[in-house]
């Protein structure tokens, strides 16, 4: 169990340091103009029609890095810092969200099926905590695994958004080279930023597994007791 909540806390860890590097790297590269001089907004727009997707807007959103697809009004949505910009750092997270569109557009199985379960994850998540709660100060056993089988869906969800945000990722810079919006030279500072964003999903996933472990660990160390 030692080990468990060592490897917990190095992934908080790891969690944090993401965020951080997602943030710094967005920064650094935001300074760097592309050479086709597209801003955010004009390079969603052209992946987008690109992809026959012309009856999807675009809209800017105040605050930093909370870009966004949403599959119910079917709408990208850019912070102000990467709709109006012309940056690599821009295009990048632009056209990463347009990635999401073209998947929904398309049905992208592991999309689908995220969307498909995410009432269930709303509701589990909410849940979960307060069984686990519950079952350790009541010792009540059922109520644990209760706890375990709903936050396996939310960390289900976790897993399965990482396919998802990969795949996102590599439409979005295989698009970009082809329409000419980066060179292959700015292609390096693209994958940067994309990794930086990845890696934070990566965190969260594996912090989320290894708390489930955790839980289940408490749960067999109960039943041996009894």
């Amino acid at each position: 169990m030692t080990f468990i909540y060592i490897l917990i806390i190095l992934a908080f860890v790891l969690t944090i340091w993401a965020q951080f590097r997602v943030k710094g790297t967005f920064k650094k590269w935001t300074s760097v103009q592309v050479n086709s001089g597209l801003t955010g907004y004009q390079a969603a727009r052209r992946m987008l029609d690109s992809n026959g997707l012309h009856d999807v807007p675009i809209e800017p959103v105040r605050g930093t890095l909370t870009d966004h697809y949403d599959p119910i009004h079917r709408v990208v949505r850019l912070s102000e810092p990467v709709y109006y910009e012309n940056s690599i750092s821009a295009i990048s997270v632009a056209c990463h969200e347009v990635g999401h569109a073209i998947q929904h557009a398309e049905h992208y199985p592991m999309l689908v099926l995220r969307h498909r379960i995410f009432p269930v994850v709303n509701f589990a998540s909410g849940i979960a905590p307060f069984l686990f709660i519950a079952g350790i100060l009541f010792s009540a056993l059922n109520l644990i695994g209760l706890g375990i089988i709903f936050f396996s869906v939310a960390v289900a969800f976790q897993v399965i958004t990482l396919p998802v945000e990969f795949n996102a990722s590599n439409r979005a810079r295989d698009i970009m080279v082809a329409e000419g919006f980066i060179t292959n030279d700015e292609e390096r500072g693209v994958a940067k930023v994309l990794n930086a964003a990845a890696l934070t999903y990566v965190a969260a996933a594996l912090l989320s597994l290894l708390e489930l472990v955790r839980y289940i660990l408490i749960f067999v160390g109960g039943s041996r007791q009894e």
